[in-house]
């Protein structure tokens, strides 16, 4: 069983008197059913789950529910047996998104208070949006994603021992010896080439075969293309279009999205497909990360709405799209090779995970830069390079933001494969498996 590091949080709402129902939110085949179904069933004598998604395309059990006793009614005749004290009795509500409905009834399901519950969604946005009512403080959100770099090490035995020491190299600036450093490397893209959703980490700890792990990102690709296709007939083909679109973006220098190649029509905006993207951000299959047009802190008082970027929500799906089974394409940093989009994939899925909100600036003027995030503890912007071939020291966008007086930056990084840890001014340059210490909470010790 795959080591995630949310475990901890769901364990310990599970097992404290907490006065909200957790709601596990994420794109699908992230692993939120897996980790909850081995919890419940650890921490529970009695586990009933139901998948309302299945429901839905089935027998259509709980369709219509009205009331809590309604629903109780239906429960009891679902899962009467298992049925019996809070303390004893965890019911777990999987896909509740496919009964929007559902999600209000959870406040008083919690007021009631009869059993203990835990739910799972995706899409969880959208379905919210179509409540008539929102449940308020009777829930608890949090979001769940693919894993993450350090996940990946724990899944391919590495040790928490040698993770300590190599946070401890983090903090202090240290650079790791050539041996240890060409390790962490490999791992690092290695997980460039599978990812980060469970059922491809666990093929690859397995068989260590590219072709197995490919034909797992091969069914989740057709199963959020199938997920879309379910959204609604007018948006359907657009929502494909957009997502079949971002690694094709991502290759183009701008790498934001083109709104105009979305359906091949001149004058379209963001506001066109306002609808289309909430799905996709909010399914949990695309990364969106916002235009600024002043990178100062903090940053979302200047949010832009008609830029964006988008990207996959795992970075494995990006590699088996660009280089589908030539691996070496990503472990031999080859020079004809430009891993750019893959590179700055993987930033933005780590830096997501982490808790950061993710912006970017693209001012051919006054300087580009591939991130921004906030620092709370200077009350900055801190903008964030990513570098994948061996000119990670030239950067004239970032120089030329980091020069502009009006921007005030006091602190900015550069993340590429060279070993060193090495300060140049106010610049970082870090080796980018560091990039699995970043958090929002944490200083980055510039």
């Amino acid at each position: 069983m795959l080591k995630r590091r949310i475990e901890d949080r769901i364990r310990q709402h599970l097992t404290s008197d907490s006065r909200t129902i957790m709601i596990v939110d994420g794109a699908r085949q992230v692993g939120k059913s897996f980790i909850i179904r081995n919890l419940g069933k650890e921490l529970f004598p009695n586990f009933v789950e139901i998948n309302m998604y299945d429901d839905k395309t089935g027998d259509k059990f709980f369709e219509g529910t009205g009331s809590v006793q309604d629903f109780y009614f239906r429960l009891s005749t679902f899962a009467g047996p298992k049925l019996k004290k809070k303390n004893n009795t965890l019911v777990f509500i999987d896909e509740i998104q496919a009964y929007p409905e559902l999600l209000t009834m959870l406040k008083f399901l919690k007021d009631d208070d009869r059993y203990t519950y835990i739910v799972s969604g995706s899409q969880l946005g959208i379905a919210l949006n179509e409540t008539l009512s929102k449940p308020g403080g009777r829930i608890e959100i949090v979001r769940m994603f693919p894993l993450d770099f350090e996940e990946f090490l724990w899944a391919n035995g590495v040790g928490a021992e040698a993770i300590g020491q190599l946070q401890e190299a983090f903090e202090a600036h240290r650079s790791l010896d050539e041996p240890m450093h060409r390790v962490f490397l490999d791992l690092f893209r290695k997980y460039l080439l599978v990812g980060g959703l469970p059922d491809a980490v666990n093929r690859f700890v397995a068989s260590n075969n590219i072709v197995e792990v490919r034909r797992v990102h091969d069914a989740i690709q057709q199963l959020y293309r199938e997920d879309a296709a379910q959204y609604d007939a007018e948006n359907k083909l657009k929502i494909r279009r957009i997502y079949d679109l971002i690694p094709s973006n991502l290759e183009n220098k701008k790498k934001r999205v083109q709104f105009n190649e979305i359906e091949g029509k001149r004058g379209k905006t963001f506001a066109t497909y306002a609808d289309e993207f909430e799905y996709l951000i909010q399914a949990g299959v695309a990364i969106e990360v916002k235009s600024i047009s002043n990178p100062r802190f903090p940053l979302v008082e200047s949010t832009m709405k008609n830029l964006m970027k988008l990207y996959l929500n795992d970075v494995g799906l990006l590699t088996n799209i660009l280089y589908r089974y030539n691996i070496r394409a990503v472990l031999d940093d080859e020079r004809s090779i430009n891993l750019g989009s893959v590179y700055e994939s993987v930033v933005a899925s780590e830096l997501l995970a982490h808790g950061y909100h993710l912006y970017y600036y693209d001012n051919k003027g006054k300087g580009e830069v591939d991130f921004l995030i906030d620092d709370y503890d200077r009350l900055t912007a801190v903008p964030v390079e990513v570098k994948s071939g061996k000119d990670y020291a030239r950067h004239k966008a970032l120089d030329k933001f980091i020069a502009n007086p009006d921007y005030h930056v006091k602190r900015a990084v550069v993340l590429s494969n060279e070993r060193e840890f090495r300060t140049e001014g106010i610049k970082e340059y870090v080796p980018v498996y560091f990039v699995m210490f970043f958090r929002p909470s944490t200083p980055m010790m510039l």
